[in-house]
């Protein structure tokens, strides 16, 4: 997929209130800090398509983008930011489940995770929730660059351990690097591919 038009449709914190669903759409959402801007940014051929910053937590809304007017790209709330309070983080919480629950349209979330750290709590807190309600998700490592060849293949056996121990059969990966453009073409693909799940 060749991506010819991006376009920022508006934000919202009502899941009511997000465009009209008759586009498929995916979501994407991690840690704070993980470089969930930066990899929108580099999948979609737009610099500052998605704001970008050096403060964690900086994504409060659900934020819509229209992709070659045929769907949506979502970009979710960051979590795991222990800066902010108790409340906003349960406030956020309520509004991404919601979101995730409710959305028909949603055909697939992108789970970002940096491929520097072992499996993180609030990772796999969010894994499991989307398996016990049945949301389908795929795991999109970032950072990928950030590693040497040793590095990352140990870090990804390890994290392939861990999730053994709770999953039979492993969610989809990806291994991506906002930097060089790392796992664009797959992911682009597996959307193509899964947008023939509903036509609009």
């Amino acid at each position: 997929m060749e991506i010819t038009q991006a376009e920022y449709i508006g934000s919202c914190v009502d899941v009511k209130k997000c465009p009209f669903g008759n586009k498929p759409e995916y979501a994407f959402i991690g840690r704070s800090n993980v470089g969930k801007s930066s990899l929108i940014n580099m999948i979609t051929g737009r610099k500052k398509l998605a704001k970008t910053s050096g403060t964690p937590g900086k994504t409060t809304l659900i934020n819509h983008f229209l992709i070659n007017d045929s769907w949506y790209l979502v970009d979710l709330p960051g979590y795991g930011f222990a800066k902010r309070s108790k409340t906003e983080r349960e406030k956020w919480g309520k509004m991404i489940q919601e979101y995730l629950l409710k959305r028909k349209n949603l055909l697939c979330t992108f789970i970002l995770i940096d491929a520097r750290l072992p499996m993180q709590d609030s990772d796999q807190d969010l894994m499991e929730w989307m398996g016990v309600t049945q949301l389908p998700f795929t795991l999109v490592f970032t950072k990928s660059d950030k590693l040497n060849r040793n590095e990352f293949t140990r870090n990804m056996e390890a994290y392939k351990n861990e999730l053994h121990k709770s999953w039979a059969e492993l969610p989809q990966m990806f291994f991506t690097s906002a930097k060089n453009a790392m796992g664009k073409t797959e992911i682009l693909d597996f959307i193509e591919r899964t947008n023939t799940l509903l036509k609009s």
